[in-house]
């Protein structure tokens, strides 16, 4: 069971791999013994950070491969994992870090927005359900990144949590569906995090509000979240925690809870 069930050896694909917590996971699974990080980056924005984790990955003794891809579509998620496989091989280690986030009045979202909403959140995560379901080795781990919102009685958050509560359903059924074959499947819903990704939403009055609102935020170097108090709990889901299946944990010392 050890050796089933550890990072050593194994081939990881991470979906929004170049920066933030996905480059973080990256770059933990390779310290950790990892034989291959596959990096997926959205567009050319990105692109410099995909390097820059491929090189941090490739320092830590793994091989590193980067890929670019909007992932939108679900021939867009099937082509990232054919990649793969053609690449490194089939992956023991499939993670969706991506995301999008919108704060506004349901009464202010077009359709547009909510279109675009409903594809980065849903959608995407749904195909790499179901892409992971197709290629992923016997014994694999697949772990897919949601928010703390979806423990929270909030406003303006309406398109980004709702858009990322279906993967709660998805989740659990892919882990029914997949644990015939030692394959779990669980979900991740970390707190507001210190990155890039959520200041751009937030104004000021809102990001101080964010830093006392866990219940351990004294304790945090931010108020928020921290990525380095969230990889972990992510190692330990795709290697040990295998055990823990269909589940959507929340890491957010105690910004919410369901």
């Amino acid at each position: 069971m050890t050796a089933v069930h550890t990072i050593k050896g194994k081939v990881a694909l991470i979906a929004g791999g170049a920066k933030n917590l996905g480059g973080l996971i990256a770059r933990d699974l390779a310290q950790n013994g990892a034989k291959a990080v596959v990096i997926h980056y959205n567009s050319d924005a990105s692109k410099a950070e995909a390097e820059v984790t491929a090189g941090a990955v490739e320092k830590a003794g793994a091989k590193a491969h980067t890929i670019q891809a909007d992932l939108v579509t679900a021939g867009a998620v099937a082509k990232l994992f054919e990649d793969t496989v053609a690449i490194v091989g089939r992956p023991d280690i499939a993670i969706n870090t991506v995301g999008k986030v919108l704060k506004k009045s349901i009464i202010e979202i077009t359709e547009a927005e909510y279109d675009e909403m409903s594809a980065v959140n849903a959608k995407t995560a749904f195909f790499f359900l179901k892409e992971a379901g197709k290629h992923v080795n016997d014994n694999g781990k697949v772990c897919t990144l949601v928010t703390s919102l979806l423990g929270a009685f909030t406003p303006f958050y309406s398109s980004y949590a709702g858009t990322k509560a279906p993967v709660e359903h998805y989740t659990r059924a892919a882990a029914k569906e997949f644990g015939a074959r030692g394959i779990s499947v669980t979900a991740v819903g970390p707190g507001p995090m210190d990155t890039s990704f959520f200041y751009p939403a937030e104004g000021a009055e809102a990001v101080a509000y964010h830093k006392m609102a866990a219940a351990l935020s004294s304790f945090s170097k931010t108020g928020l979240t921290d990525i380095e108090d969230v990889v972990p709990f992510i190692r330990h889901l795709v290697s040990d925690g295998w055990w823990i299946t269909g589940q959507t944990i929340l890491i957010n010392g105690g910004y919410t809870t369901k």
